[in-house]
């Protein structure tokens, strides 16, 4: 459930962004993560706000301004997409299985949540299991949902 890394939030987002207005793509549908929405349902907002006690990395793995390409499918158009670091930081990143708020069949194993996006933030990393409220909106019915 957990994955510690230096996460680069806002390059990742505005990547998903442009994923999102992307043409369809080939793909076989091989995915093995299980979500019952589309991510093209997926909501990120482009006003590069990122979640409040969200640390700056000291030493990222890809600094802010660097030019990496993406390699993976997280979203239709984002394999191989160019991007630029627009910010580094030290968090927890989950992928978590929650209901969402508006009904619907449960979304299995979405990627990727941070800590701060949790309610309250864990002041230690989650385990596999523990249960938690997400306190982010990237789909309708994510906000306020109870995550494992």
């Amino acid at each position: 459930m957990k994955k510690s890394l230096t996460l680069t939030v806002l390059a990742l987002s505005s990547t998903l962004w442009l994923g999102a207005c992307g043409s369809t793509s080939n793909d076989d549908g091989s995915n093995s993560d299980s979500h019952d929405m589309s991510h093209g349902d997926m909501m990120h907002s482009s006003d590069g706000k990122v979640p409040s006690g969200l640390k700056k990395a000291s030493d990222p793995t890809y600094p802010r301004g660097s030019n990496v390409t993406l390699t993976t499918n997280h979203m239709d158009g984002m394999n191989g997409a160019k991007a630029t670091i627009a910010g580094a930081y030290d968090t927890v990143v989950y992928a978590i299985s929650y209901k969402p708020t508006t009904g619907g069949k449960m979304v299995k194993n979405h990627k990727w949540v941070i800590q701060e996006e949790l309610d309250p933030v864990p002041t230690k990393p989650l385990q596999v299991g523990d249960e938690t409220t997400v306190k982010a909106d990237h789909m309708k019915g994510m906000d306020g949902a109870k995550a494992t």
